[in-house]
């Protein structure tokens, strides 16, 4: 049997990503500046070249790519009955052999090598001048692809529109259609991380700490800042999961992520993440008070988290707090209030516990995985027990500091009640304890604020805190 040979891209069709953007993203995750760099390449060298400097910079892990596994397995089977399959790809020719090294399917690599970007026309012209006319098959999926699939025998769409696959069928046969993953409302809602705007009702906290449930404009004002402020959010996680794509593909459950696994490509969060801060400042310019420079402090300080500071032993945990505490003190500007040292002391150790409790658990997964580290922060298997140790530590004052706060003439002031709200620290004691106690048992969510919003135990403590604290407040309804 004459078989012809079947020309497989890459970028889009045989991963669902893109090695350009990748590279791209890892070489400004090292060093930001080098993106003015990439600028340069781009507009004064030429792509080819561009694509070589960014993969001679990068290194990457083959086995973690997000291959379209339906295709791989049909391409397999293809390779079983004798047919040739070679990488065709625009990716410069040393991503390339490395990924057809891994796969180990491929007879044969052609790809950019810092001269010509094998894209589109070049592509078409390339494969052409060596297979002849109608002389192959080709596996493609954009419409750059289109050039080629002029000069093929066969098409074969992957991850196209079906607009793509009708444009296709007018230069070639469509031989196989493998069809793309819908980016319905579901995927977005996890791109964006809505379930994680729950940590932004921090922002609430001042308010109801300072009795003004009553001020209907302040009310209006901490809605548009919890909008603002869950909206730069998430465009920091959008950053956050660009900048992680590899260690995130090394993790159980974050491997799942939109980009990870390359359901939503790289470019749109590339796009989306500026869109989003832009959207976000423009709401926060109706917030009252000084919530705007507080807002710009949590941004900057989550994208320094983001690119360096977690992969800093201790100091990325305590990052972490000073963001959760932030919240407190852009719902404090919101609201108009003063700055309460306890309600901040309290934040800022009970917050310090959950970011270790988050550490201790991923941790415990990478235990059970058989790893010996975290991949992409500086934490050992071997660290657990003394990040446990201190997580406990740091809930336990901040338990200290809430019953040092209600000898204070604040509490006198503000509760009708105030000898009742003794009652809280004994909750919140069993609360923190109750938390570490799931982290140790391996039951912990990555994160534990999520992880608290779904736990029973955890919902129940809060409305026991919640109405010790309205008793408190009005006194007893009989």
């Amino acid at each position: 049997m004459n078989l012809h040979p079947l020309i497989v891209d890459l970028d889009g069709t045989l991963i669902r990503t893109d090695m350009l953007h990748e590279s791209a993203l890892k070489a400004v995750r090292s060093n930001p500046f080098v993106i003015f760099l990439i600028l340069y390449y781009l507009f004064f060298k030429g792509k080819a070249k561009l694509k070589q400097y960014l993969s001679a910079q990068s290194n990457f892990d083959p086995s973690t790519l997000p291959y379209d596994m339906d295709l791989l397995n049909w391409l397999k089977n293809q390779r079983n009955i004798g047919r040739k399959l070679i990488l065709c790809t625009a990716s410069d020719l040393s991503i390339a052999n490395s990924i057809a090294k891994h796969l180990g399917i491929f007879q044969e690599v052609i790809a950019s090598d810092g001269v010509i970007n094998l894209a589109g026309k070049n592509k078409a012209k390339a494969l052409e001048q060596r297979f002849g006319h109608a002389g192959f098959d080709y596996a493609g999926n954009s419409n750059a692809d289109l050039f080629v699939w002029k000069k093929a025998r066969h098409a074969i769409v992957v991850n196209g529109s079906s607009g793509l696959a009708k444009k296709a069928a007018k230069n070639c046969e469509v031989k196989e259609i493998f069809s793309s993953h819908s980016l319905g409302i579901g995927v977005w809602l996890r791109v964006l991380r809505v379930h994680q705007w729950l940590k932004n009702a921090l922002l609430f906290i001042p308010f109801f700490a300072g009795h003004q449930i009553f001020d209907s404009e302040t009310w209006f004002s901490l809605i548009l800042a919890f909008f603002s402020f869950s909206l730069c959010a998430s465009s920091v996680y959008i950053i956050n999961d660009l900048l992680d794509l590899d260690s995130d593909r090394q993790h159980p459950r974050k491997c799942k992520r939109p980009f990870a696994s390359g359901i939503v490509p790289a470019w749109m969060g590339i796009i989306l993440a500026p869109l989003l801060f832009l959207i976000s400042l423009g709401l926060a310019q109706y917030v009252n008070g000084d919530f705007v420079p507080w807002l710009m402090v949590y941004f900057i300080l989550t994208c320094a988290y983001s690119f360096k500071l977690k992969q800093i032993v201790l100091i990325d945990c305590i990052t972490l707090a000073m963001l959760y505490t932030l919240r407190v003190i852009a719902g404090t500007a919101a609201a108009g209030l003063g700055m309460s040292f306890w309600l901040l002391a309290f934040s800022i150790f009970l917050f310090l516990s959950l970011a270790f409790v988050k550490r201790y658990a991923e941790l415990e997964v990478q235990i059970l995985s058989g790893k010996e580290k975290i991949a992409g922060r500086g934490y050992f298997t071997s660290d657990a027990p003394l990040i446990r140790i201190q997580g406990l530590a740091s809930g336990y004052v901040s338990v200290l500091v809430l019953a040092l706060y209600l000898q204070s003439d604040d509490i006198i002031r503000l509760y009708a009640i105030p000898e009742l709200i003794w009652a809280t620290v004994p909750i919140i004691l069993y609360w923190v304890s109750w938390m570490w106690m799931q982290a140790h048992r391996g039951n912990m969510h990555d994160d534990p604020l999520v992880f608290a919003v779904k736990d029973k135990a955890s919902l129940i403590t809060g409305v026991v805190f919640s109405i010790v604290l309205i008793i408190g407040a009005v006194g007893w309804p009989w």
